[in-house]
């Protein structure tokens, strides 16, 4: 009995995985730097929890917007492109094929096989086969602006609640040192899954996003310090 070969791929992934992996870094980042920054100041302890939560709601709201307003312009794109397609394919179809045919000619085809794959494609979907080999829109990479507004709002969410919650059970005493390490070991850990889930390598992944988090946190710590100074 002939045993089939399947592969499992990533790529499908990529959409989602992208938006959540935006969403929670910067819901890391941009909370753990607000909550240090406030702190640095020296407010006290429940003004520097409502800044927080303000900031994890404030953010959640703009990362969802902003996501779906730039995928739903992708999306538009999309759209347009494939009712342009659609309509070369019903004023100029031999066009289309010597078209198509062409681009497997570039790929390294025959120019025979690719007149004839570019036939029977066309024969089987037409404007699918344009799509994906013209166009390169693909169901894969296709914009999907609800679900990507979605994964960012929620992933940023999550990501904002890390450091929320270690500002709510630590002592004022230590909230900027504890803040700041826990906030870095959740950037390597979210770089080090998302590198996984893409197969990257995963120590990269975690040094790139926790070298960049450190970064922020450092300078807007720097920055309330200033102002606590001044104040």
């Amino acid at each position: 009995m002939p045993r089939h070969h399947y592969e499992r791929h990533r790529t499908g992934r990529m959409g989602w995985l992208r938006a959540s992996v935006l969403g929670a870094n910067d819901g890391i980042v941009s909370t753990a730097s607000l909550v240090l920054g406030v702190a640095a100041a020296h407010a006290s302890g429940q003004n520097i929890l409502i800044a927080g939560i303000a900031g994890l709601v404030a953010g959640s709201m703009s990362m969802a917007a902003g996501e779906y307003v730039s995928v739903h312009s992708q999306a538009d794109s999309e759209h347009a492109e494939l009712e342009r397609e659609h309509h070369e394919l019903q004023t100029d179809v031999e066009g289309e094929h010597k078209e198509l045919a062409s681009i497997y000619v570039g790929r390294g085809l025959e120019p025979a096989l690719a007149k004839q794959v570019a036939e029977q494609l066309m024969a089987h979907d037409a404007l699918d086969a344009h799509a994906r080999d013209e166009l390169g829109i693909t169901e894969a990479f296709k914009a999907q602006p609800l679900q990507a507004a979605g994964a960012s709002a929620l992933s940023f969410a999550v990501g904002s609640a890390l450091p929320l919650l270690v500002v709510a059970l630590t002592p004022a005493a230590m909230l900027l040192p504890l803040v700041f390490i826990t906030s870095l070991v959740f950037l390597a850990v979210l770089g080090a899954v998302a590198a996984w889930a893409g197969g990257a390598k995963m120590g990269v992944g975690a040094m790139r996003i926790t070298f960049w988090g450190a970064l922020a946190m450092a300078i807007t710590t720097g920055v309330g310090m200033l102002f606590g100074v001044s104040g």
